[in-house]
């Protein structure tokens, strides 16, 4: 199967069980938002999905490859966005994009495409300890979108971002999936979900307790999102 495929996988701590089974398909173009309050499991799944954790059971492919079978291929299909910021501050912008994107083999034309996307053109020679929470949240996007993945996990995207850049970053998802990009974020911004996501997985506890197929209806998604976050 192409796509991402997630297949029964849970996570448990000792005997607390963060992740009860789980499973979902996304094909090319698609975006899956993981949505919920805090403690729901939506971190706990990106990161497994991220090959950061090993799930307690189940299993995880990507374009047929899993990552118990050949971890480094499948990491490749993968851009992942942290939800805390662990990284080099005496870097400046474009030695922290230009490192990581060395991973990748990326072109630095690359690293100045994303540094104008992002909008840090007039900052990229600043140190990174020197950002503000927004700009170091659009410097760990600009990261994850570097090589162009197959597969893009964005963990909390929108924490501490403006409403302007919160617009500009849908804006830019909205491309990203155009090019056929396989994205799983979450959040707790039930509008931003309800915008962007095809798919919405509402998670509590743990688990999984509703699946929303959105179509374009915003404002009756929305609504819908938030009776569930307040139940």
């Amino acid at each position: 199967m192409t796509g991402l495929k997630v297949k029964d996988v849970s996570k448990v701590y000792k005997k607390k069980t963060a992740l009860y089974p789980c499973s979902f398909e996304a094909t090319e173009g698609i975006c899956l938002v993981l949505c919920g309050g805090n403690g729901a499991g939506k971190s706990t799944l990106l990161q497994i999905i991220a090959g950061i954790h090993s799930p307690t059971s189940g299993t995880i492919s990507i374009n047929g490859k899993g990552i118990s079978l050949n971890r480094e291929n499948y990491l490749t299909e993968i851009g992942f966005m942290p939800d805390d910021f662990h990284a080099q501050e005496m870097m400046t912008i474009e030695e922290f994009l230009s490192f990581y994107g060395s991973f990748r083999k990326v072109r630095k034309d690359r690293v100045n495409e994303v540094i104008d996307l992002i909008g840090l053109v007039d900052k990229k020679h600043e140190l990174v300890k020197s950002l503000s929470k927004g700009m170091r949240q659009r410097l760990l996007f600009g990261q994850s979108i570097l090589a162009k993945p197959n597969v893009l996990l964005l963990d909390e995207p929108t924490n501490g971002l403006d409403p302007y850049w919160v617009n500009r970053f849908v804006e830019i998802l909205n491309q990203i999936k155009k090019e056929g990009t396989i994205i799983v974020f979450s959040t707790h911004m039930m509008d931003v979900a309800a915008e962007i996501g095809d798919v919405i997985l509402f998670m509590k506890q743990g688990e999984v307790i509703e699946t929303i197929k959105n179509e374009n209806k915003i404002e009756e998604t929305t609504m819908k999102l938030m009776k569930l976050h307040r139940q």
